[in-house]
């Protein structure tokens, strides 16, 4: 398994995050516009070569694991640092309310069904983390998941906490490097977006009623993630709490973090045999002496 690439923002692998730290992190000062967006395209292309390399070599699966609050830039995030990247070679799965067959499995079932194929990358846009986060703030919700016995919570998600780590290390093991990135937007900023949303008309497909409702529990949010974030964080599945107030600085630090864990991967393109390189020289002159032979 990998070592993961060092950040400010990358959450202790002991147990020991608190938000008032990843808060500390926040930076006061971020470059500018410009500076910034100058950075993500460059960044872009370097991930383009990545994943060319890790669709050639066809070795290991690549996933990175979004989860945010409404309104952080989850979506412009994702669209931003896969804006260069051949569609062959990754793909994007959201998760939203469960459906019903999807229920009738445990909640690992429908995410494990999306995971990225050897040579790909795959991105969650929410995941089997809404499992110790949504639930955890609205424990109603584990009436419709048909469990076999009455949950004992707190209990019931120290159970899950557990679960998604051996599943994450198992992935591990077998190839897929999980990178899960929480970006860290703060309530007065919400705020702000919310109200953006609602005064722009090309943004209001974007509001729904439910997201004030749910800033209602911004408290409960906010300890949920922090149990889940510094009881899930290894060293074969990192977090990093990505700040997110300047979307600019968190494309960039997101795309940085992939890349520098891309390029410590080893990844290359494939060797050919000798014997095929005999072939391919063979093919060389044939196509070569085509230049002075008639068209057929």
């Amino acid at each position: 398994m990998l070592t993961p690439v060092d950040s400010p923002y990358r959450v202790p692998f002991d147990g020991t995050f608190h938000l008032e730290k990843a808060l500390a992190h926040a930076p006061r000062d971020t470059p500018g516009q410009k500076y910034l967006k100058k950075e993500l395209k460059l960044a872009v292309k370097d991930l383009r070569q990545h994943q060319e390399m890790l669709y050639a070599q066809d070795e290991y699966a690549v996933l990175l694991v979004f989860q945010a609050m409404d309104a952080a830039g989850k979506d412009g995030t994702i669209r931003a640092i896969l804006s260069g990247v051949n569609p062959a070679g990754c793909q994007v799965t959201s998760f939203k309310q469960p459906s019903a067959n999807e229920l009738d499995h445990d909640y690992l079932w429908r995410t494990a069904l999306a995971l990225p194929e050897r040579g790909r990358i795959g991105v969650f846009n929410r995941s089997y983390y809404e499992e110790v986060l949504v639930v955890r703030v609205h424990p109603e919700y584990l009436g419709a998941q048909k469990l076999p016995h009455q949950p004992i919570l707190p209990e019931l998600f120290h159970q899950r906490f557990e679960s998604i780590r051996d599943h994450e290390r198992h992935l591990a093991r077998n190839g897929t490097v999980v990178l899960k990135f929480w970006l860290n937007v703060s309530y007065e900023e919400q705020r702000e977006r919310f109200l953006e949303r609602l005064t722009r008309p090309d943004k209001n497909w974007k509001f729904s009623s439910t997201d004030v409702r749910e800033r209602g529990y911004w408290n409960e949010y906010m300890q949920a993630y922090e149990e889940a974030l510094a009881a899930t964080s290894r060293p074969w599945a990192p977090w990093y709490a990505i700040p997110a107030d300047d979307k600019h600085y968190m494309r960039c630090t997101v795309i940085d973090i992939v890349n520098r864990t891309m390029k410590s991967m080893g990844l290359s393109y494939p060797e050919v045999s000798a014997g095929e390189r005999e072939r391919f020289d063979e093919m060389q002159r044939l196509l070569e002496a085509e230049a002075s032979s008639p068209k057929p």
